[in-house]
């Protein structure tokens, strides 16, 4: 195949190069960018690490390990070559390697790329806030290891591997990058070779529900999502802490008080906001929070709220920050406040997939 410029009387064929001769190189360019635009190769996936390879053999390195919405680990492996080399056996490799990282661990490594890249984030959270998770829940965690194979071409032998692999239950994906020159621009034909478009959707669904019966078997955790449908509008299915945030919020912004929602979630105790004096932003928000847990107050974790600048809600003179640990009575919780305000053009129900 090949990339066609349309004129206006034929079809002008855009030609192929390759990287090398474009002076493009494996990791200084290709994996640099990939590092900061992983969604080109995996939608949804958080980079933890770079040249990963802590284990005996240090000259052993993963390009870039990633981590997906349900929690799985994401080798990724990038070649310039022709044809992909051998990088298969070399993924399934590191696959075995990191398949027994805890969630501590992956904590650990993903603090040590931070700070490589120059960021003070809280890893943990991060990571609970990327899976939208309470709590760490070290038995949904890191339950399988995802392969991303990324070249320019692939040889028949290696996608033969890659497919009976398949069939054997990895997830290995085969994704052809191919430059093009035009006019002195380089352009990057990006596709998913493996699994074959057609036959993906089915595979994803035989893979989802192999995840959700192995997750109700070693787990009881609560993981109901909810609609939450405010002036008609339905919203996305959200986790439960994002679906009592939106209708908090939206209580708040007519007219409820967080005083007033306090009472009637009262079984809550004070876990239900963190609290600080005047209308500031979530920077300061944060310092303050945390200059008063330093001075005796209580501790201040942040991963535990919702403290962006959209979430944070401002009432009598202050600003909250709703707490995300909601567990088993968030339903209940639910129900509460909307006997309460009943006037509310709000409602919710269950997400059934």
């Amino acid at each position: 195949m090949a990339i066609y410029e349309i004129s206006q009387d034929r079809f002008e064929r855009i030609p192929e190069t390759d990287f090398l001769s474009e002076g493009i190189k494996e990791r200084n360019d290709l994996q640099r960018l990939l590092r900061d635009q992983v969604d080109v190769l995996s939608p949804n996936t958080l980079v933890i690490s770079e040249e990963f390879g802590e284990w005996e053999d240090s000259r052993r390195r993963i390009d870039l390990l990633g981590l997906d919405k349900q929690a799985n680990l994401v080798v990724i492996e990038l070649k310039r070559t022709e044809d992909g080399g051998h990088m298969e056996l070399q993924a399934v490799r590191y696959a075995a390697m990191v398949s027994t990282l805890t969630f501590d661990k992956v904590v650990e490594i993903f603090g040590r790329f931070l700070d490589k890249m120059g960021r003070d984030d809280d890893p943990e959270a991060l990571i609970l806030d990327f899976l939208e998770w309470d709590q760490p829940t070290e038995d949904e965690f890191a339950q399988d290891v995802k392969i991303i194979l990324a070249s320019k071409e692939f040889s028949k032998e290696l996608t033969t591997a890659v497919i009976w692999l398949n069939t054997r239950g990895l997830d290995i994906r085969c994704i052809r990058m191919k430059p093009y020159k035009d006019q002195g621009k380089i352009l990057v034909d990006i596709q998913t070779v493996i699994p074959l478009p057609e036959a993906e959707d089915y595979q994803v669904r035989i893979r989802e529900k192999q995840q959700k019966e192995r997750i109700a078997r070693t787990s009881s955790r609560d993981l109901t999502k909810y609609v939450v449908t405010i002036d008609g509008e339905e919203s996305i299915p959200l986790a439960k802490r994002r679906a009592i945030l939106s209708m908090v919020s939206y209580l708040c912004a007519n007219g409820t008080t967080p005083t007033e929602i306090h009472k009637v979630l009262s079984w809550r105790g004070n876990g239900l906001w963190r609290v600080v004096e005047g209308k500031v932003d979530s920077q300061t928000f944060r310092q303050r929070a945390a200059e008063a847990a330093e001075s005796g107050g209580p501790a201040f974790e942040e991963r535990r709220w919702f403290l962006n600048d959209d979430e944070l809600i401002h009432a009598e003179g202050k600003t909250y920050a709703l707490t995300k640990m909601w567990g088993v009575r968030t339903e209940e919780a639910m129900h509460e406040l909307l006997d309460r305000f009943s006037g509310n053009d709000i409602t919710f129900s269950p997400f059934n997939e």
